[in-house]
């Protein structure tokens, strides 16, 4: 029971983050999972199935209060599930460490760019669609791989790029449940299928799963509204100030310092 309601609090803490900036779910349940000493292929796959849940519920309260762009959504959620299903079948085979520097590089440049723009005036202008399906891919495979690379890498990106953080934050939220969907059916395929022979030990963490799951959804329905009352430059600037700290999280962890 002290298990479920620790994973309750960091679910429903995680969730209200992601869905009020945009990202950071997976980021914080990974990492609380791998603190636990969860392997991270079993720790990515446990996170994906809380958050078939929980994307579900904020997709459905971005939707209602006009969170979305919808011109986006469809090649950001397609490109995502295939780079997802790349991702999460390469997992079982792979180290995804090896990819972790790259991110974070990644991640501190977003970060410094959209805090950037937030100081400068800021101006709005449309992300472009054609790039939303190589973006969607992108960032699905990372999402799969990391355990929680979406929202960093899609909405990072679509701010940084100009694009009106709410719109930005709703439109990549709700595109991530597709997406979450899928990578959780490929680490399900993998299972069953025996190529991923160390997946027997996830029964194990049904009871941290299960947290993250309950805390998660109680969180879920604030974020399309809180998004929708934020000012535009708040929104961006908080948007930059958590990709840096999660670039500064991942280079601490990178050399040892955590």
């Amino acid at each position: 029971m002290e298990v479920f309601l620790l994973f309750l609090l960091v679910g429903f803490l995680a969730q209200s983050v992601d869905g009020a900036l945009g990202m950071a779910y997976g980021v914080i349940s990974s990492t609380v999972l791998l603190a636990f000493g969860v392997p991270p292929a079993m720790a990515s796959a446990s996170v994906h199935a809380a958050e078939v849940f929980t994307t579900a519920a904020s997709a459905g309260s971005h939707a209602v209060n006009r969170n979305v762009n919808w011109k986006l959504f469809a090649p950001l959620a397609v490109g995502g599930c295939i780079g997802g299903a790349a991702g999460a079948f390469l997992l079982t085979s792979i180290d995804g460490d090896v990819l972790k520097p790259f991110i974070t590089a990644y991640l501190a440049l977003m970060g410094v760019a959209i805090l950037y723009r937030a100081w400068r005036t800021i101006s709005i202008r449309p992300f472009p669609v054609r790039l939303s399906g190589p973006l969607g891919v992108v960032g699905g495979f990372l999402d799969a791989v990391g355990g929680g690379g979406w929202g960093p890498t899609v909405t990072s990106t679509m701010v940084g790029a100009g694009a009106e953080p709410r719109l930005s934050i709703g439109t990549a939220n709700t595109a991530e449940f597709f997406v979450t969907a899928t990578i959780s059916a490929t680490f399900l395929a993998a299972l069953l299928t025996g190529h991923w022979e160390n997946a027997g030990a996830l029964a194990s963490h049904a009871t941290a799963v299960g947290g993250l799951i309950v805390g998660g959804l109680l969180a879920a329905p604030l974020a399309g509204y809180v998004v929708r009352l934020v000012p535009v430059r708040i929104l961006t600037c908080a948007v930059g100030v958590l990709v840096l700290l999660l670039a500064g999280y991942q280079t601490a962890r990178h050399v040892g310092i955590v």
